[in-house]
C-alpha cells in the first residue's frame, strides 16, 4: 500500500509466517472463536456471524452478508462495521499460527462503498513475524472473490499470553469462558480480542 505506516511495515529481520502443524486443514471453517464474540460469535443477533476457513499457508477467506443492522448512512454499511470484518478476519489468521495475539494496529483503506444486501469477501494472510509481532494483510471484495474492491487493510497483532485476558476481561465472562468443558472452545475464547 502507499503511503503505508512504518509500524505496519516488517522490520528487515522479520521471518516468513510458517504455519503451524497443527492448524486447521486447507478449506476447514475456522468457526467461533467465541460465542459472544460481536464478529464471529453466533450468540450476537446483531453481530456479522463471519465465516472464517483456513486457506493455503498462512490465509484466510472469510465471509459475511451486511445486514440492515449493519448501515451507518442508508443502505451502505458502516465503516466501522467493515474494519470490524476486517480486524475479525485478520485476527483468525493467529489460529493457523497457533498462537494468542491480539490486535495492536489496524490500518484501513474504504476503496467503495459497501450496499446493504451484499456478501462481503474477505482475503488474509500473514506477511511476516518478528518476536511477538505478526503483520498481515487483507483485502475484502464484494460479492465473491474476483468482485471489485471495497477495502483493505493492513494490521499488526502481538502475540500475549491468556493472562492478558484474564486480568483485564470482566470477571463473569472469564470465569464462564474458563469453565466450559470442551477444550478447544475453551482456549479459542481468549484467542483474538484486544
Amino acid at each position: 500500500m502507499s503511503g503505508r505506516n512504518t509500524a505496519l511495515t516488517p522490520p528487515a529481520d522479520a521471518a516468513a509466517p510458517v504455519r503451524h502443524p497443527d492448524a486447521p486443514a486447507p478449506g476447514e471453517l475456522l468457526g467461533a472463536h467465541y460465542e459472544h464474540c460481536f464478529g464471529c460469535g453466533d450468540g450476537q443477533p446483531h453481530g456479522l456471524h463471519l465465516a472464517a476457513r483456513a486457506g493455503e499457508g498462512v490465509r484466510v477467506s472469510a465471509e459475511f452478508t451486511v445486514k440492515p443492522a449493519h448501515q451507518g448512512a442508508p443502505g451502505l454499511a458502516h465503516g466501522g462495521v467493515l474494519a470490524t470484518a476486517l480486524d475479525e478476519t485478520l485476527g483468525s489468521l493467529n489460529w493457523l499460527l497457533r498462537v494468542i495475539a491480539v490486535t495492536g494496529r489496524l490500518e484501513t483503506d474504504f476503496v467503495r462503498p459497501v450496499p446493504v444486501g451484499t456478501v462481503l469477501y474477505l482475503e488474509a494472510e500473514v506477511t511476516a513475524v518478528a518476536g511477538r509481532k505478526i503483520y498481515s494483510s487483507a483485502v475484502g471484495r464484494i460479492g465473491g472473490p474476483r468482485g471489485p474492491v471495497a477495502l483493505r487493510a493492513d494490521a499488526l497483532f502481538i502475540e500475549v499470553k491468556v493472562d492478558h485476558f484474564i486480568d483485564n476481561g470482566r470477571p463473569e465472562e472469564i470465569r464462564a469462558a474458563m469453565a466450559d468443558p470442551d477444550q478447544v472452545r475453551r482456549s479459542r475464547a481468549f484467542e483474538v480480542n484486544p
